[in-house]
């Protein structure tokens, strides 16, 4: 009852109101044109909305848009009903901690609408894969790093006590505490620490799983 009796005023406004809504060929809308009107400025609006939300959220990943599709109303105006927004989504090799950056500013953008269509479901869970495949990138290096850093270690403190032994020298007996406290910092330097302590968190922090054209 209450949409009859809104549309019967707009109508009635409309007798009186030279710019309300009205036919292409001039004359007052049906209630049931009156309706559809209504039902694509309201489409138009939310259409609009969503598209501009993924712009807003895709920053520079964003390559085009957004673009939509119209239908023409029985008052002869264009609605959006539809839409969409291109979002750069390769990986650049090399770069795993820019591809990351990027997955998660993809992700963003896709779910950034209040109702995500399912296109933007589907690129969002493309997003998640490159993400995954970023960080997985990233803990293999940091690994490799690791390995190479610890081997370095290792060579250093086997040459040690050859040097010793060349130099024929044997340490004062009041410094043994201090030799003995010194040695790790020989085998491992702040910086081997650093990246020992750095590679052991990344496995004890749980890997985040987690656009082409958003809709």
């Amino acid at each position: 009852m209450e949409e009859t009796s809104e549309i019967e005023a707009e109508r009635a406004t409309g007798e009186e109101d030279p710019t309300a809504a009205k036919a292409v060929n001039g004359e007052s809308l049906s209630d049931e044109d009156l309706r559809v009107v209504e039902q694509l400025k309201q489409r138009d609006t939310e259409v609009r909305a969503h598209e501009l939300a993924h712009v807003a959220a895709g920053g520079g990943h964003v390559t085009s848009g957004p673009s939509y599709s119209y239908q023409t109303g029985p008052d002869g105006k264009r609605y959006a009903i539809g839409g969409e927004v291109g979002i750069d989504t390769s990986m650049k090799s090399g770069d795993p901690e820019g591809n990351l950056e990027k997955a998660r500013a993809i992700i963003r953008a896709a779910m950034a609408p209040a109702e995500p269509s399912s296109q933007d479901v589907r690129v969002a869970a493309s997003a998640q894969a490159m993400q995954s495949r970023a960080q997985q990138e990233i803990r293999e290096r940091q690994i490799k790093e690791y390995e190479q850093v610890m081997s370095a270690g290792a060579t250093d403190r086997a040459s040690t006590p050859t040097e010793a032994t060349g130099a024929g020298t044997t340490p004062p007996a009041g410094d043994e505490d201090s030799d003995s406290a010194t040695q790790p910092s020989q085998g491992m330097s702040g910086g081997q620490a650093r990246l020992a302590q750095s590679i052991a968190s990344l496995f004890s922090t749980p890997v985040e799983m987690g656009l082409s054209q958003l809709a």
